[in-house]
């Protein structure tokens, strides 16, 4: 019988959880049916069938996270519905591992010989237990070279079964306690994390997928990319007062008006065309200067934080960017944006100046080399020819990786969007 598995519905997507079952056990399905829906690290995404058939089977429940290539549900003539085993059905699926190779997962309970910490051979003397537990073969090879105990890990697959996942958090744990550990035996005034009690005043949220992926690429960016940040203070004035003229000639037409931060798209855009060593991607032993100027513009979402991108900003007019961002902004709050609507980017932005924050850092949304963060414009006082007048003070901040931009470069880019800024009309011609 054949299997429904997890399909890679993104190039960045690791694995999934089935948000929701369309189809139920003993339901007829139809090849390009929608059976189910799927929320990847950036988005929720439909689940087409494969095959004719009777739906036999669902393996994997609706909250269940499930690694690319295991299975989820059979489907098959009707003959067996509801009869089949969920081990017996992950034995015959195939899942894919990070280099890309096929790996039986048989799923079966088989006897695991777990190394223990220093170990370099599973079969050295006096190196732990025997352990039955439920796991692929690719979690265990993962488990051997990173000499984690297998049957002490938690498993979150089908079933309770140990995915590679699971020993790879289960490794960064134990990463995490030891570093707390030698950071106290070298410093006696250094005062170890102390465990959440069980049980008291407080309530466990469990991540979104979005939010899980998102905290380990942002942390990621952090520990490889040397961040380091330069802030420009923006004079405005002129910018409002352009918007408004802009969209008073919209409103009279009858078209969508346009925001500050849609400006400042088209701004940053027309910038990085003057300063292409800034839309650049650090790649080891060289620099990837990307011919596009695709950019990401940060939105929060009750699920987390996604970046839709707009490509060829710097080619589209400041009305056609402010439909796009409206268009992407609403999708990617209902999680209806396609994969490919968020990748790609080689630049992003992040305004939260609608909340009141004056001045903020972001950090770099891998594998781009620099973020913009926008804060809210202030009135404050200026000296203008010897007279003291107010002035709109928008404040920005470039996070670069300096791995692939220096300092001077990034002053130099920040120069440039602020004399586009502060000369609207320079924006748009």
């Amino acid at each position: 019988m054949p299997d429904i598995i997890m399909p890679r519905l993104s190039d960045t997507m690791e694995d999934g959880v089935v948000s929701a079952w369309l189809k139920k056990v003993g339901d007829q399905i139809t090849r390009g049916e929608i059976v189910a829906e799927i929320e990847t690290d950036k988005a929720l995404m439909e689940l087409e069938a494969y095959d004719d058939g009777v739906l036999e089977k669902i393996l994997a429940e609706p909250g269940v996270r499930v690694p690319i290539g295991e299975p989820i549900a059979i489907v098959g003539d009707g003959s067996t519905s509801g009869a089949v085993s969920a081990d017996s059905a992950i034995g015959g699926a195939t899942s894919i591992g990070a280099s890309g190779a096929a790996l039986s997962e048989t799923g079966s309970t088989a006897p695991v010989v777990a190394p223990q910490r220093g170990s370099s051979s599973d079969n050295a003397p006096g190196l732990g237990r025997t352990a039955v537990v439920k796991s692929s073969p690719l979690a265990r090879k993962i488990a051997r070279e990173l000499q984690i105990d297998i049957a002490a890990v938690v498993g979150t697959g089908p079933g309770g079964r140990i995915t590679r996942n699971d020993v790879e958090a289960a490794h960064s744990v134990s990463a995490a306690e030891a570093a707390v550990i030698t950071a106290s035996s070298a410093d006696a005034n250094v005062v170890s994390p102390q465990h959440v009690p069980a049980s008291g005043g407080f309530e466990e949220v469990a991540l979104t997928n979005i939010q899980r992926v998102s905290a380990i690429r942002l942390t990621e960016s952090k520990q490889q990319a040397p961040h380091f940040y330069v802030t420009s203070a923006i004079d405005v004035t002129e910018l409002f007062a352009f918007r408004v003229r802009i969209n008073a000639t919209l409103d009279a037409a009858g078209d969508s008006k346009v925001s500050v931060n849609d400006l400042l798209v088209k701004a940053v855009a027309v910038a990085l065309r003057k300063n292409s060593s800034i839309n650049v991607s650090f790649a080891g032993d060289k620099l990837l200067r990307h011919k596009g100027i695709h950019l990401g513009v940060a939105v929060a979402t009750p699920a987390g934080l996604l970046v839709p991108v707009i490509r060829d900003a710097d080619r589209k007019s400041v009305s056609e960017i402010a439909t796009e961002s409206r268009d992407k902004a609403t999708r990617a709050r209902d999680r209806k944006l396609r994969a490919e609507e968020m990748s790609g980017g080689t630049f992003t932005i992040s305004n939260l100046g609608m909340f009141g924050i004056e001045q903020f850092t972001a950090v770099i949304n891998s594998p781009e080399s620099a973020i913009l963060a926008v804060g809210a414009a202030a009135d404050e006082l200026r000296l203008d020819g010897g007279e003291v007048v107010a002035r709109k003070i928008l404040r920005v901040t470039l996070s670069a990786d300096h791995r692939a931009i220096d300092g001077a470069v990034a002053a130099q880019f920040l120069a440039s969007l602020k004399e586009l800024v502060e000369n609207p009309l320079r924006i748009v011609t």
